[in-house]
C-alpha cells in the first residue's frame, strides 16, 4: 500500500485531486479533500520502520537498555 510521502501516494492524491476539480471544487480545496481522504484510509497508513536501522539508535529504542550487560 502506498503510504504518504511515497510516489505512489501522490499520485494517487493527484488522480484524486483531479476528479474533485472537475466536479467544481476550488483547486486549494480539492487538494486538501484529497488528503483528508487518503489520511483517513486505515490501509494507506505509515506501517512504522521496515528494519531495525530505521527505529533509530538502539541506546534511544523504548523498552531497551542498549546494553547486552557483557564486559569486554
Amino acid at each position: 500500500m502506498p503510504e504518504p510521502g511515497s510516489k505512489k501516494y501522490d499520485v494517487k492524491r493527484a488522480r484524486m485531486r483531479k476528479e474533485a476539480e472537475r466536479s467544481g471544487i476550488s483547486d486549494q480545496d480539492a487538494n486538501k479533500a484529497a488528503n483528508e481522504e487518503l489520511q483517513q484510509d486505515p490501509k494507506l497508513r505509515s506501517s512504522g520502520p521496515r528494519t531495525e536501522r530505521g527505529r533509530g539508535p538502539k541506546s534511544e529504542r523504548s523498552g531497551r537498555t542498549g546494553r547486552s550487560g557483557r564486559t569486554g
